[in-house]
């Protein structure tokens, strides 16, 4: 049986709709404004198609507004392990929504991510905005903690990956995921935001859900060939032969390296030393270990990843050889899909469908080769 966690940051979002661009130390403004509390109403969404798509999964919530009133209400019998410092000191009495989730704080979250961990449940499943995924991401650093997290989109501002797309996606992938993979934390200054100024800063990274009902990370500005190459060269491991197609993307992996590549040529790297470069077909193979990874950036405007400036890398070579797809997120926003042409019709059909395409330092995208 699955056992998630369930945590709400009940006031997430209330600067939006009343124009404050966040709700970071704006809450009083907001509730002037006429702000109400959505969180919940989007928690329960969530927890509604989680408890569609498996109603035996165990729920542990934090108590009240930030988790248990949700659960109940989508049907539930939580485990509660905790309660907001507010309704524990007997303040929280009203049950309007707006006056309990006042209350709350990021405190809270992260006493509710602690008891997770003490319980090691399978998955934390958030619902707030970036400010709530760098509680719950910064708090399991602390711990040392990888278990995996999924946010219900409710903040104003959702520039991290570990968020699904909606809120009833995010139930439906937390019942379903079968494997997780590394996303990006991000986090925006609000105040900045609110004088129209965007300027990213990755807080974290953390284990999450495999899922194309995820959404990508958004980063903006420069440094996303730079931050995707020093991503690639983290997890390069010994022993293992590494084919560097050509290009600037890949180029900038090689400096990553510590050497200067070939700009339009493949060069092979293993255990820290350039053995073939600028290398034909012959030469490549020859150069093959027990395990190889080729590593290739489709052609802008062209979406080719084999077949198109980099023939050198054989069909004998790919066989042998586990694919890393790299991009730039520009680069894949002006393609609606890759393309390969590799000479061998089998090989072209056994390489079509979804791959996972590095588009930052850790986060990918599911892109399909046709």
């Amino acid at each position: 049986m699955r056992r998630i966690g369930v945590v709400v940051n009940p006031i997430a979002g209330m600067g939006g709709r009343v124009g404050l661009k966040g709700t970071d130390g704006k809450v009083d403004e907001a509730r002037d404004r006429g702000a109400e509390p959505h969180a919940p109403e989007r928690a329960r969404a969530a927890l509604d198609a989680l408890a569609e798509a498996d109603p035996d999964v165990e729920l542990l919530v934090y108590g009240g507004v930030m988790g248990e009133d949700a659960a109940r209400d989508a049907g539930f019998d939580p485990v509660v392990v905790g309660e907001p410092e507010g309704e524990r000191s007997g303040t929280g009495e009203t049950t309007a929504a707006e006056a309990r989730a006042a209350e709350t704080s990021a405190a809270d979250t992260r006493a509710a991510v602690r008891a997770f961990v003490d319980r090691d449940v399978d998955l934390i499943l958030f619902v707030g905005g970036d400010g709530t995924a760098v509680d719950v991401a910064e708090t399991l650093d602390d711990f040392d903690s990888e278990i995996p997290i999924l946010g219900v989109p409710a903040g104003v501002k959702i520039y991290s990956s570990v968020f699904a797309v909606r809120p009833r996606e995010a139930g439906i992938v937390a019942a379903t995921f079968t494997d997780v993979e590394t996303g990006e934390v991000n986090d925006v200054d609000e105040d900045a935001y609110r004088a129209q100024e965007v300027s990213t800063e990755l807080r974290a990274i953390a284990k999450t859900p495999v899922a194309e009902e995820r959404q990508a990370s958004k980063q903006t500005g420069g440094g996303t060939v730079e931050t995707l190459a020093e991503g690639v060269a983290e997890e390069v491991q010994s022993g293992v032969t590494y084919v560097l197609g050509p290009g600037g993307t890949v180029g900038a992996i090689k400096a990553n390296l510590g050497f200067e590549g070939t700009p339009l040529g493949v060069d092979v790297y293993r255990d820290g030393e350039v053995i073939v470069r600028d290398g034909g077909a012959s030469a490549i193979e020859s150069a093959l270990g027990d395990r190889n990874v080729v590593v290739v950036s489709p052609i802008g405007g062209q979406g080719f990843v084999f077949g198109r400036g980099n023939q050198q890398i054989s069909p004998a070579v790919i066989r042998r050889s586990e694919v890393e797809i790299v991009a730039t997120r520009a680069k894949l926003d002006g393609l609606d899909v890759l393309r390969v042409d590799t000479g061998d019709p089998d090989l072209d059909e056994n390489l079509r469908g979804w791959h996972r395409v590095r588009v930052g330092r850790y986060e990918r995208r599911l892109v399909k080769i046709e």
